[in-house]
């Protein structure tokens, strides 16, 4: 019984390696036609409209995302987790109105800053493909990392730590 048990762990931690490594190199493809310039965020109007400039001095998190995307839902709670402790700044796109997206938050008990790109403006100039899409600047604005698709809150934390240090 005990051989059984443990051919079936080996089983789930190699196919939990593989599909990891699968959806990693899936992100790189996917990335590949991002912008890679410094970041050219200026100030924007929030959905609370409350004005956002990015700080100077602190690495940056820029999340794009959307209301009708399942993969963005899934994240949200990730992205909320790290906005607490970092300097994190999404855009929400196709989206709806800035009321909308207000209860969208609401009922899903997020608060992270949301910029609401209704006519695709932002995302267009970032080469927007994908959704979420994450983007993360050092204190000088320089790219990173940038990823497509699903990130882990522990993936955020580390590229967020190693942006801190760069």
């Amino acid at each position: 019984m005990k051989e059984k048990i443990l051919h079936y762990a080996k089983e789930i931690v190699l196919f939990i390696v593989v599909m990891t490594l699968f959806a990693n190199a899936i992100s790189l493809y996917k990335s590949q036609d991002l912008s890679k310039a410094k970041l050219a965020l200026t100030t924007h109007k929030l959905i609370n409209t409350n004005l956002y400039t990015p700080l100077t001095n602190k690495p940056l998190l820029v999340h794009v995302w959307a209301t009708w995307c399942p993969v963005c839902k899934a994240e949200a709670d990730n992205i909320q987790r790290v906005s607490e402790h970092y300097e994190v700044i999404t855009i929400a796109v196709n989206s709806g109105t800035d009321y909308e997206i207000h209860n969208y938050m609401k009922e899903r008990d997020l608060n992270f800053r949301v910029i609401n790109d209704k006519k695709s403006v932002l995302a267009k100039e970032l080469n927007i493909a994908v959704y979420p899409t994450t983007f993360i600047y050092d204190k000088n604005g320089n790219l990173v990392f940038s990823e497509v698709g699903y990130t882990s809150s522990f993936g955020l934390w580390i590229r967020m730590l190693y942006a801190s240090f760069k």
